[in-house]
């Protein structure tokens, strides 16, 4: 297991010599499984872009923050370190909720990267974002789908909150234009470890697929029962929010028949790719957490909060969003450009196998333009 040392004790203090950045990840709760991945990968990142010179001259320095917490706890701790002087910029993976409390107290006041896949729709003057929205994920996925496998009838499962539900709501319009269906849908709060109930209403659905929207340790939980149930003999599961971590937890005998969509998977065999392996490898060891697309995440995003910062040569929120079209960067995901706040980038499909990602094919984002 990596460990890494706690922050020095300045760093909880304002200091002008550096730019601190507050790293807002998953130490706890469904998410915490992929924690340690962001962690690293973020420290990564920060690392590189020290090595070029920092942020305005300065050390890029990061604050983790815990991400697993109550919303609107989180949202008061990183308000105060805003309010502190302590840190000039936010970035992290944290689910959506997170996000809603989050942005309005802090993106008018410090540029705020968001690395999550999320439900698409945010426009908040401040926020920018590195990682997949239904549109460009799941719809080129589900219409793939429905044409190799001849899916047609959907069932969503999902936790209970903005993203899933946002997500399904989407979904509807991409079934019907696959000429099929959402034939039910169900709900479950984070930390849910029950799943008979939901695979009794999947198995009297005689649905094609499950849609699965749920966060780490619960879509793990759900695979292993799903598998249990024999379901996966019968339904094809389809997640946008599966990572290595997830699928090595749940096991080889539980991935059957389970397909996941991003932006990055680890065994893409690119040199971007290879190339972050080896970073990983070299600064962490063979010990280290499993490299997966949502730690990956969080080394974009401290590389893209860095080339904000440097494009517009300033900390200022609105001279940095007058510039952000202009903004590209290089990572692991090949050479990166915003658009609208959002950043513009491949999609894969990938078919679990055992404990391992195939990349089956890289989507058709022609195929997303409503």
């Amino acid at each position: 297991m990596v460990r890494l040392d706690p922050p020095p004790l300045d760093w909880f203090t304002a200091d002008d010599s550096v730019v601190s950045v507050a790293l807002v990840f998953p130490m706890q709760g469904a998410a915490g499984i992929f924690g340690p991945t962001c962690e690293l990968c973020a420290r990564l990142a920060a690392e590189e872009v020290n090595r070029s010179g920092g942020v305005l001259g300065k050390e890029l320095r990061l604050l983790p923050v815990d991400g697993g917490a109550e919303p609107h706890r989180i949202a008061e701790n990183v308000e105060a370190l805003v309010d502190l002087g302590i840190v000039q910029g936010v970035t992290g993976w944290h689910i959506s909720s997170v996000r809603q409390k989050l942005a309005p107290r802090i993106a008018h006041r410090v540029p705020y990267v968001y690395t999550a896949l999320y439900e698409g729709g945010e426009d908040t003057a401040g926020v920018f974002l590195t990682s997949e929205t239904p549109n460009d994920q799941l719809r080129p996925a589900m219409r793939l789908l429905a044409r190799e496998h001849r899916v047609r009838r959907w069932f969503v499962v999902g936790n209970d909150y903005v993203w899933p539900r946002r997500t399904a709501r989407a979904a509807h319009r991409y079934a019907r234009e696959s000429g099929g269906g959402i034939c039910a849908e169900a709900y479950l709060p984070l930390g849910t470890h029950d799943f008979d109930g939901v695979l009794r209403r999947i198995e009297r659905s005689e649905a094609d697929a499950v849609l699965m929207l749920l966060v780490g340790s619960d879509a793990v939980r759900f695979n292993r029962a799903f598998a249990a149930s024999g379901l996966d003999e019968r339904c094809l599961r389809l997640s946008t929010l599966m990572d290595e971590n997830m699928l090595m937890a749940s096991g080889p005998t539980a991935t059957a028949g389970l397909y996941s969509t991003a932006g990055f998977f680890a065994s893409l065999a690119n040199q971007d790719t290879l190339d972050f392996h080896g970073q990983y490898a070299g600064r962490y060891g063979v010990e280290a957490p499993v490299l997966g697309s949502l730690g990956e995440s969080c080394y974009e995003g401290v590389l893209l909060l860095a080339a904000l910062i440097d494009r517009a040569r300033t900390l200022d929120v609105s001279a940095i969003g007058a510039s952000a079209d202009t903004v590209s960067y290089e990572g692991p995901r090949g050479l990166l450009h915003l658009r609208g706040s959002h950043v513009r980038q491949r999609i894969y499909l990938a078919r679990a196998d055992g404990v391992d990602f195939d990349v089956v094919a890289q989507l058709d984002l022609h195929e997303t333009q409503p």
